[in-house]
């Protein structure tokens, strides 16, 4: 059988975020969440809509399919209808992230992005994280600020969800009785003694943690030679 690299095992990880979502709007920030979104859209969410960033809705090809204008893409942020995969450079174990700074806010050592629209994110519609390199720096005991809303924050937003955190080395959720961070399935090649200590919270992981699935024969072409042929995916998550 073809050998399936890390990189393509994430690529389904992040698509099946997308399964059978219909017509919502899907927003993967990252070159493997791209690839995965492009990719549920082929298969097995044919609803799903792609945007160019700006103001066009694109096929899985990037050929414009409509005008998306503000005003509706604003309905849909904040009425459920869109999926959003972000970044992290801090989550805990209860999905609050931090793209924000690293140190005491008032006086940080690092300076990142800022805050963003990760707040508007989690409140509105499901919002999923990306990690391509899982550490103790990224999977942390607290986040030195909260953008994205974790659940141990959340009181009342119906739209608020956090269906999964992919990082190279495995797939998370929250279907934890105290909506903390559960291990859902494993790479192929990664162990959960690894997991466990690239993590800087105690993980809820259940007997029997299954591998990440591996992709179909279509879905590996479409990926190597549709999607991905200039394998853009291996500079992110290279082992």
């Amino acid at each position: 059988m073809t050998e399936v690299t890390r990189a393509e095992y994430c690529v389904i990880a992040c698509a099946e975020a997308w399964r059978d979502a219909g017509e919502i709007l899907a927003s993967p920030m990252g070159v493997i969440p791209s690839i995965g979104a492009r990719l549920a859209r082929r298969t097995f969410a044919p609803d799903l809509l792609l945007t160019d960033g700006e103001a066009f809705l694109v096929g899985p090809d990037g050929a414009v399919e409509g005008w998306l204008p503000y005003r509706q893409h604003l309905a849909l942020v904040t009425g459920g209808r869109r999926h959003v995969m972000m970044g992290a450079s801090q989550i805990d174990r209860y999905g609050n992230q931090n793209i924000s700074c690293i140190g005491d806010w008032e006086k940080p050592r690092r300076q990142l992005l800022g805050v963003r629209g990760a707040p508007v994110n989690t409140l509105n519609h499901p919002t999923s994280y990306w990690v391509p390199r899982h550490s103790r720096r990224v999977f942390v005991e607290r986040v030195d600020m909260v953008c994205g809303v974790g659940y141990d924050r959340v009181l009342d937003a119906p739209y608020h969800r956090i269906p999964r955190v992919v990082s190279d080395l495995g797939v998370f959720d929250f279907a934890t009785a105290d909506r903390s961070m559960r291990l859902a399935s494993l790479h192929p090649g990664v162990t959960v003694a690894q997991v466990r200590e690239a993590t800087g919270f105690t993980l809820t992981v259940p007997d029997g943690v299954p591998y990440t699935r591996r992709p179909t024969a279509p879905e590996l072409e479409l990926i190597r030679h549709v999607i991905d042929p200039a394998d853009t995916r291996t500079r992110e998550v290279g082992h």
